[in-house]
């Protein structure tokens, strides 16, 4: 085979550019670290590498979003324990002013610290974030949730909604709660109303309807729909009836035992205060009914829910101005102690649905610091580099360019003259 002498210069180019591009890769692959320098090196483990990669700016958005709900749930906690030492110490003024031996000036005196902590619980429920948007305001962040009106009534101007964010392919959690939830939507107490119609030379005085017991108000058998009569057929002697249904001769009202719900007698005394509880409902009794007394029990259903603000404000107003002397007060003070621990169980059990959804992020962040472990491993296999086997190989290929570039010196010095001497 005849071999041009171009020829056999062009192949002794090729032979060192190609040995030497080799040891100059591996030079590179050992300078940076990496085995796979372009996707050509390794195209099934480039696209591998690429969709971890992706995982991993995924990980790191959801770490993001971890880290902003845990501040947020943490901020609200700390919120609702300030609340909750606010209203712990409410109902200690409450208790104090349900003593009968204070006067107007010392249930006033309470008032006025009743007064502060009011407006200590205002500022609490309209906390900001380091975003500047209201806690409890739910969609609505920078609508002030709770205001007060001229005439002292509050209003919440948040709504209903709960912001979410998302830490996991497919979990969201929760990172706020409406006030209306928490603050509002709290059950009354005082939610029934009485009438009661007095016969001549009664001295019977009936306090404000006041459910003591929630069970029992909603067990089997329930508080009658309709409300419940009272009706006195002697000076101590009472029935109690379902106002849907009363019997037909009250002088007679056993006729039709079925009609009569319950019964009972107040002690002879004409100072005497008995209690009437019924199907959780409690009423107190004052004085000396008269025969034909009755009392009519009736739900109000504009009164079934009540703030814990308005709880406050409303007790607040009956110490400052009793309109009713001392029952007033006695029937404020029951219903504002009850409406309180209604409204300290609804802020506790906010306060343990955010312990749970922070044991949520606490065991997410540790799942995405596992997967994000297992990412990198999977990463280093990958594309990381065997220097052991670099370097080795460096050397081979170092050798075999020297003996490369010695053979072409060699071989470009042959010609036809040379062999001729």
């Amino acid at each position: 085979m005849r071999i041009s002498t171009l020829q056999a210069f062009n192949n002794g180019v090729a032979g060192l550019q190609r040995n030497y591009a080799n040891a100059t890769r591996t030079q590179e692959q050992i300078s940076t670290g990496n085995r796979i320098l372009t996707p050509a090196d390794d195209p099934v483990a480039s696209v591998r590498l690429l969709q971890l990669e992706q995982q991993q700016n995924v990980l790191s958005q959801y770490n993001a979003n971890l880290t902003a709900a845990k501040n947020s749930l943490t901020q609200e906690e700390v919120t609702l324990n300030s609340v909750n030492t606010v209203l712990q110490r409410v109902r200690e003024l409450a208790v104090q002013a349900g003593n009968g031996a204070l006067d107007p000036q010392d249930r006033k005196s309470i008032a006025a610290e009743l007064g502060e902590r009011e407006d200590e619980l205002l500022s609490l429920m309209n906390t900001r974030n380091a975003r500047g948007e209201y806690l409890f305001a739910g969609f609505q962040g920078k609508t002030q949730p709770f205001v007060r009106g001229a005439d002292g009534s509050y209003s919440y101007e948040g709504d209903e909604g709960q912001r979410k964010l998302q830490i996991a392919s497919s979990l969201n959690i929760p990172i706020s709660d409406n006030g209306k939830s928490v603050f509002e939507n709290v059950i009354n107490a005082g939610r029934y109303q009485s009438v009661f119609t007095a016969q001549a030379g009664s001295t019977l005085s009936v306090s404000a309807p006041l459910v003591q017991d929630e069970v029992a108000l909603s067990a089997n058998p329930a508080f009658p729909a309709a409300g419940i009569g009272v009706h006195f057929t002697s000076e101590t002697d009472y029935i109690v009836y379902d106002l849907s249904a009363p019997p037909a001769d009250f002088a007679d009202p056993f006729a039709d035992p079925n009609l009569v719900l319950a019964s009972g007698s107040l002690d002879d005394k004409t100072d005497t205060s008995d209690k009437l509880v019924f199907r959780g409902v409690v009423m107190q009794f004052n004085g000396t009914p008269a025969a034909g007394d009755s009392v009519e029990v009736t739900l109000d259903a504009t009164q079934q829910k009540q703030g814990i603000l308005s709880t406050i404000a409303s007790l607040r107003s009956a110490l400052e101005n009793p309109i009713t002397g001392n029952q007033g007060v006695h029937d404020a003070v029951a219903v504002a102690l009850t409406n309180l621990d209604h409204g300290m169980v609804s802020v506790d059990a906010a306060r343990g649905n955010i312990g749970a959804r922070l044991n949520v992020i606490e065991t997410t962040q540790t799942d995405n610091e596992d997967v994000t472990l297992v990412n990198k491993s999977v990463q280093a296999e990958l594309k990381e580099l065997d220097y052991a086997e670099a370097l080795s190989r460096l050397s081979f290929q170092t050798v075999i360019l020297e003996a490369a570039q010695q053979s072409y010196v060699k071989i470009s010095g042959l010609n036809l003259f040379n062999a001729m001497r």
